[in-house]
């Protein structure tokens, strides 16, 4: 008989059995099979899902940025008859607020060498807004830094409508306002031809939406004062979320405080519940891979039946049977779980890290796909695991215990 190490000698005997269970004999050889296939199967739905959500992660977090870059961190809507430019002084007075700026929104047209598009307009008071980060070599005086941007007789447009165009800085461009004015001979068009003065960044998730942003006074006199807004630029994301209140006290009633979460809550929905049905989709290759443990497990106790008997007639309980399946399931799903998260996390690094997957650039925003490895993902991922891997095994190693030695010696 062959003699056991010296350190296997030393293992409680529920772990003792399950080393043994683990090296099943040639009689045995496709109860062995069945478990690299169970574990084979943890590996692979635990890679596939860390794979996918890390990738709808890194695009989702691309598209947050960049959609957050056009975003206002704090969005006042001034009631008609307050004076806009006093409360802008009330709110410069805030902890955490950086600059508060007025602006108008309004939708008109743009037209030049006989094209035209619909384009929203933002009047802006003194620099450019934040959400529209300038180029610093397309002005005409090419002074230099963006925060040194002022607002000039002129028109601001969108890189990718510029390149489209052809449009130059200086040429003239006709923006027209749906407000008409009234004249002897009826209701006409505002317009105004206003020279191109400058080209910011085009977002890469906005080329459906037009913008352009012109001087106050120039939206005024198109649009006039309804629409009136109050931009507030404060340290950070999270610090816009801390002065809202406070902003909202200084408010006369009637106007209205919105955060860039309110401005993007559609979006933000969208991408949480994108991100969820996805997990869910995916992690049906675990619950299959854990029911497959389960018969593993059945096919051991079926064929060890009357070695348990034997082990219950000589003294072993129901209890270090029931913790000796347990420990061989749990050793199993863990090289599962153990082998498809360092899978699945190496896989994902590498191709973010050498941008591996690149989508045709004419058709998608994207040069490759990001892979963003979230710890909040891997920790769900790995707890719904483990509950199924213990789940499937507790089911398993009930049905070993429940053995009488007689039945099982009898049989």
């Amino acid at each position: 008989m062959r003699q056991l190490p010296s350190w296997q000698m030393k293992l409680p005997l529920p772990s003792l059995l399950a080393l043994r269970y683990l090296r099943s004999g040639r009689r045995d050889a496709y109860v062995s099979l069945l478990s690299l296939l169970a574990t084979g199967g943890i590996t692979l739905g635990v890679s596939a899902l860390i794979l996918v959500l890390s990738g709808l992660s890194g695009l989702q977090d691309f598209l947050r940025s960049d959609v957050l870059s056009r975003t206002p961190h704090l969005e006042i809507e001034v009631p008609e008859g307050v004076d806009s430019s006093t409360l802008c002084d009330a709110f410069k007075g805030i902890i955490g607020v950086v600059d508060a700026q007025r602006i108008l929104r309004g939708r008109g047209w743009l037209l030049f060498s006989g094209g035209a598009i619909s384009v929203q307009v933002v009047g802006f008071e003194g620099q450019l807004p934040r959400s529209f980060p300038v180029r610093e070599d397309s002005f005409a005086d090419s002074s230099g830094a963006e925060s040194d941007v002022d607002a000039g007789a002129g028109l601001y447009l969108g890189d990718a409508l510029a390149r489209r165009w052809a449009v130059s800085i200086g040429d003239k461009v006709d923006l027209v306002s749906p407000r008409p004015t009234l004249t002897p001979f009826g209701p006409q068009p505002r317009a105004q031809a206003l020279p191109l003065a400058g080209v910011f960044r085009t977002g890469r998730t906005e080329d459906n939406e037009q913008r352009v942003a012109v001087p106050l006074a120039t939206a005024r006199r198109l649009f006039g004062h309804h629409g009136s807004r109050i931009e507030i630029k404060t340290n950070s994301l999270d610090t816009a979320l801390q002065v809202a209140e406070s902003v909202a006290a200084v408010l006369p009633a009637g106007g209205r405080v919105r955060t860039w979460q309110e401005l993007n809550r559609a979006l933000f929905f969208a991408l949480k519940l994108e991100k969820v049905l996805m997990f869910i989709a995916v992690f049906l290759i675990v619950p299959v891979a854990a029911m497959s443990l389960v018969t593993v497990l059945a096919l051991l106790i079926s064929s060890k039946r009357g070695e348990i008997g034997m082990l219950q007639a000589m003294g072993a309980s129901a209890g270090e049977i029931r913790r000796a399946f347990l420990v061989l399931g749990g050793l199993l799903g863990t090289v599962g779980l153990v082998l498809g998260g360092t899978l699945g996390v190496g896989t994902a690094w590498m191709l973010d890290r050498y941008q591996l997957i690149s989508p045709p650039g004419d058709v998608y925003f994207l040069s490759h796909i990001p892979f963003l490895i979230e710890g909040g993902d891997l920790a769900a991922i790995f707890l719904a695991t483990i509950i199924l891997i213990a789940s499937s095994t507790l089911f398993a190693a009930r049905r070993a215990a429940a053995l009488g030695p007689v039945e099982a010696l009898r049989n």
